[in-house]
């Protein structure tokens, strides 16, 4: 499998503050990879550094083979890089469909894999919505909206930053089932996440981050095993 995605050695601040540190990770095509790390630890810095939100200021960022490092945003998104963000950032005002055809896109290579149907299909919650404004969505509906969002512009890799967090437990649930589908439809996952035990059955490799600092790389079976780093970074 060719890898879509690789960071190395990237740093990052917010103004005077440093954030990462050499911070690297890698995922292959049809591969899900589990950035964990406790509250604070830089994951979602790292997700905003890969889509352009926070300007990496050394190392590397490859998609599909090509540096998007200092790229701005829309630029990354149109590269490839399809990012659901931990504040879900949907637009209030607008109806769930507004919402989802305002980002369609091709990917890449011209595909239209993700139709508004397709996501529906995907995400049947969001169908007998489709005329309700944004802001009238349960979080858990926001959260399912804004992966939908994410689809429809047909990238090479989906982010999805704590997708889980503040979510009841049902959709907790419901967030697993479908991070499950995308995998098994070959789709190429980032997934940050504080919870170990939510990623175990979805991810096949691990970043455990601390301090903005990568402290472990593997498999999340290498990763489960390992109680040592399970302890003194994750509070497992």
């Amino acid at each position: 499998m060719s890898t879509v995605l690789e960071v190395q050695g990237i740093d990052a601040c917010y103004g005077s503050s440093q954030v990462l540190f050499k911070m690297s990770l890698g995922v292959r095509k049809g591969e899900t990879l589990a950035l964990l790390g406790r509250n604070g630890a830089g994951k979602s810095t790292t997700m905003k550094s890969i889509a352009g939100i926070v300007t990496a200021r050394q190392g590397s960022i490859r998609l599909l083979g090509n540096e998007v490092r200092g790229r701005s945003p829309h630029t990354i998104a149109r590269a490839g890089i399809g990012f659901v963000p931990e504040d879900r950032q949907i637009f209030p005002d607008l109806t769930v469909e507004d919402n989802l055809t305002i980002a369609v896109k091709r990917g890449v290579d011209g595909q239209s894999d993700w139709t508004l149907e397709r996501v529906y299909d995907m995400l049947p919650l969001l169908a007998p919505l489709k005329t309700r404004l944004g802001g009238q969505l349960s979080g858990g509906e926001q959260q399912m909206l804004t992966v939908g969002r994410a689809l429809m512009g047909n990238p090479s890799v989906l982010l999805l930053d704590e997708p889980s967090e503040g979510l009841a437990p049902i959709m907790v649930q419901k967030i697993g089932e479908l991070i499950n589908t995308l995998r098994k439809l070959g789709t190429t996952i980032v997934l940050a996440e504080q919870n170990l035990q939510f990623c175990l059955g979805l991810a096949d490799l691990a970043v455990v981050i601390d301090k903005g600092r990568d402290v472990f790389c593997g498999t999340i079976a290498e990763l489960n095993q390992n109680d040592d780093i399970k302890h003194r970074y994750l509070s497992v």
